[in-house]
């Protein structure tokens, strides 16, 4: 089956690339990058001149679109191909929010494409998999809200937790893309440790929709930080338990851990683990790993979960969601194990 990418020259669509090319039934046949169409692929990112593609200014004739633009101008060049009802997994936030002033709010632009917002699926697959499989059109989550989302669905699906919840989340530099910015030279980044987002951060009404679907209107507050490493996204998530919704000590750690294991049972890409996962954990990898603990001295929920931004994060998640939507199996072409160290 054919598939395209839109602006393969950034770090999402090179990585789809990358995880394509060992893809058993997706071939990449046309590939577009603003910044360099007239090149060969291999010529802009070495590391892909296996694919030996030239980098289009349009894309050719395919089965199934991998959009990695920008917002607004992922919209805006989808229209036509959505019009003819390809099908499409768009990794910008153009199809994320069902509210359509909500979007307008947080990315200060005109939705281009309102007229498919209502058919768009919100595609965290662990969450939606039924209407992902169904669907022609995925937007693929963000990665902190993937991160944020899979560490605490379990919790606030079974009430658990009460609404005022907080997101701690750190992500390595590759997260801000590969456009150019003083805080992310290496003289700014390294040795560095910085907090943005303080007034809003576009993630958080992914965040606050999805959970607002799965039970109560939550109280979100999100704080992401910019970290010295590549990849990566750790997102500590914080919320008081509701008096007698788990038992007392040790047996309410076994209870919640049990609850998360119950959730994710069958999940190929979210393991629950024992300890406090690291980003390292899954490295160039799919998976998301989520350690799901009690603070006993506040009665209040700790979840860690960590992801590769690049990955589960985004292209891999991408590479998920065209699996469904196509009726192959869900793990196809996503297997690798992390590297590490």
């Amino acid at each position: 089956m054919k598939a395209g990418i839109l602006n393969v020259t950034g770090y999402a669509g090179s990585e789809l690339a990358r995880i394509l090319f060992r893809h058993p039934e997706l071939r990449i046949t046309s590939v577009t990058g603003r910044s360099a169409a007239g090149q060969e692929l291999g010529d802009v990112f070495p590391h892909l001149d296996d694919l030996d593609l030239p980098v289009e200014a349009e894309l050719g004739e395919v089965d199934l679109i991998f959009s990695a633009l920008p917002h607004k101008a992922s919209a805006e060049i989808l229209r036509p191909y959505l019009d003819n009802r390809v099908k499409v997994v768009d990794i910008s936030a153009d199809f994320r929010l069902k509210d359509i002033a909500e979007y307008q709010a947080w990315y200060e632009v005109a939705h281009p494409c309102p007229q498919y917002l209502e058919e768009a699926v919100y595609g965290l697959t662990e969450l939606h998999r039924p209407q992902v499989a169904q669907t022609r059109l995925v937007a693929n989550p963000g990665c902190y809200p993937t991160a944020a989302l899979l560490g605490l669905a379990p919790a606030w699906r079974a009430g658990i937790i009460g609404s005022d919840i907080i997101v701690d989340a750190k992500s390595g530099v590759s997260g801000a893309g590969r456009s150019l910015g003083m805080m992310y030279h290496f003289a700014e980044a390294n040795e560095n440790v910085s907090a943005y987002g303080l007034d809003g951060h576009r993630h958080l009404p992914e965040i606050t929709q999805e959970l607002r679907e799965l039970g109560q209107e939550p109280r979100v507050t999100f704080l992401p930080h910019l970290i010295p490493m590549t990849r990566g996204i750790l997102a500590s998530c914080y919320a008081p338990l509701k008096p007698g919704a788990l038992p007392g000590g040790e047996a309410g750690k076994a209870a919640l851990m049990d609850l998360y294991r119950d959730a994710y049972r069958g999940e190929p890409f979210v393991r629950v683990v024992t300890q406090p996962p690291q980003t390292k954990h899954t490295l160039g990898n799919n998976y998301c790993v989520v350690y799901p603990t009690i603070d006993q001295r506040t009665d209040r929920l700790i979840v860690i979960a960590c992801l590769d931004n690049l990955v589960k994060g985004a292209a891999g998640q991408a590479v998920q969601n065209a699996n469904l939507m196509l009726g192959l199996p869900e793990t196809m072409g996503l297997e690798g194990l992390a590297l590490y160290p």
